[in-house]
C-alpha cells in the first residue's frame, strides 16, 4: 500500500492510557486490512489470513511502538507500516503457535485450524508472514531507503530471537524437559521480551530519531515489560474464565481456553514454582501431567495443578514477580525526560503487568 493510500487517521491521544490505546488499535484496525488482497482464493487463503485481526487483540505490541516514535520525537505515522507489520506478525506467530501447542480457541472463538485444517492453517500463517515483509517495504517512502533497510534489519532481528524462544518452548515438550529457572528465564527473555517489548520499543524510537543510549533505555524498558506481561498471561491461563470472550485494546476477556497451558504441557514460571514448593509425590504427579499427550490429559488433572498451584503459593509468588519486572521496566525510563509518552509508558507498564483483564 502506498503512502498516499493510507486512510485519513483520528490523531492520537495522548492524555490517558485508555484514549491512547484505544486510538493506536483503531489505527490497526483500519490500516491492516487493506494489506491483505480481497481476491481469490478468498474461501482458501485471504479470508484466512484476515480472521484473527479481525477478531481483535490488545494491539499493544504497535501502540508501544507508535509511543515510543512520539517519545522520541516523529510523527507516529511515520511508523504506521512498521506497526502494522509488527500486529501481523503477531497474529502470523498467533496461527502457527495455536498449531505447534494444540490449542482449541483464540481470541474467544476456534482456533484457525480447528475451523479450516491445519494445511490451510499454515498457509494462511505463511501468507501473513510474507505480508510482513511486503508492508516493510513501504517504509522506503516513509523513511527513506537507509532508515527502513534499518528498520527491516531490526525487525528480522526480533523474528529471529521469537523462534529461537519458541524453539526451546516446544523442544522442551518435545523432549519432556522442566527447565531450570535459568533457563526459563533465557527463553522467555528470547520469546517474548524481544517482540513484545524491546523489539516494538526498540524500533519506534529508531524511527523518531533517537540516539543510542535512548535507543537501548527504550529496549531495556520494553524487555522487562514483555517478560511480565508473558507472567501475566501465564497467570490468566490458570486464574481468568472467559475463554469466550476476546481480549481488547482496553477490556475484553482473556480468549483462550481455561488451563490449557497445564494440558499443553507447558514449562511457564508457574510450574518451576510449583516444582520448587510441592511434596515429592505431588511433584511426580504434575510431571507426569505435564509430560502426557494433551489429547490425555483429564479435566480433573488439570483442575487439580490449579488448585496446587494456588494452594503451594506459586500463584502468588509469580504474581510478585510480574509486578517486580513492571517496576523494573519503569526504573529504565526513570533516565529520561517527563512527558505525556513517558508517562503513559509507565501506566503501560502497570496495566500490562497486572493480574487482571479489564
Amino acid at each position: 500500500m502506498s503512502q498516499q493510500s493510507i486512510p485519513e487517521l483520528p490523531d492520537l491521544e495522548y492524555g490517558n492510557l485508555t484514549a491512547f490505546l484505544q486510538g493506536a488499535a483503531r489505527w490497526i484496525d483500519l490500516v491492516l486490512p487493506r494489506y491483505i488482497p480481497e481476491e481469490e482464493p478468498g474461501a482458501y487463503l485471504y479470508d484466512l489470513a484476515r480472521d484473527y485481526p479481525a477478531r481483535g487483540g490488545k494491539r499493544f505490541r504497535p501502540a508501544l511502538l507508535l509511543l515510543c516514535t512520539v517519545l522520541t520525537g516523529a510523527d507516529p505515522r511515520k511508523a504506521l507500516p512498521t506497526a502494522v507489520a509488527l500486529e501481523l506478525f503477531q497474529n502470523f506467530a498467533l496461527v502457527h503457535d495455536d498449531i505447534e501447542d494444540g490449542s482449541w480457541t483464540r481470541r474467544g472463538k476456534p482456533a484457525l485450524h480447528r475451523l479450516h485444517g491445519i494445511p490451510l492453517a499454515l498457509n494462511a500463517g505463511d501468507l501473513m508472514f510474507s505480508l510482513v515483509h511486503e508492508i516493510l517495504l513501504d517504509n522506503h517512502g516513509h523513511l527513506g531507503s537507509g532508515p527502513a533497510l534499518e528498520v527491516s534489519r531490526l525487525c528480522h532481528h526480533v523474528f529471529r530471537r521469537t523462534f529461537e524462544g519458541q524453539a526451546l518452548d516446544i523442544g522442551w515438550i518435545r523432549d519432556n524437559h522442566l527447565p531450570t529457572r535459568k533457563e526459563f528465564e533465557e527463553m522467555i527473555r528470547l520469546k517474548t521480551g524481544w517482540y513484545s517489548g524491546r523489539g516494538p520499543c526498540q524500533l519506534g524510537a529508531m524511527i523518531g530519531g533517537a540516539d543510542d543510549p535512548v535507543i537501548q533505555a527504550l529496549g531495556d524498558f520494553g524487555e522487562r515489560l514483555g517478560i511480565g506481561f508473558q507472567m501475566r498471561d501465564d497467570l490468566l491461563n490458570l486464574t481468568a474464565d472467559s475463554e469466550q470472550n476476546a481480549p481488547r485494546a482496553v477490556g475484553g476477556g482473556y480468549g483462550k481456553e481455561h488451563g490449557g497451558d497445564i494440558a499443553e504441557g507447558k514449562r511457564t514460571l508457574i510450574v518451576i514454582e510449583m516444582m520448587e514448593r510441592l511434596p515429592s509425590g505431588e511433584r511426580e504427579r504434575l510431571r507426569a501431567i505435564l509430560t502426557r499427550p494433551p489429547e490425555k490429559t483429564a479435566p480433573g488433572d488439570v483442575r487439580w495443578a490449579i488448585d496446587q498451584a494456588e494452594r503451594s503459593g506459586a500463584l502468588d509468588a509469580v504474581r510478585s514477580h510480574c509486578a517486580g519486572m513492571g517496576n523494573q521496566a519503569k526504573a529504565c525510563l526513570e533516565p529520561l525526560p517527563e512527558s505525556p509518552q513517558k508517562a503513559l509508558l509507565m501506566g503501560l507498564a502497570e496495566y500490562l503487568t497486572v493480574e487482571r483483564i479489564t
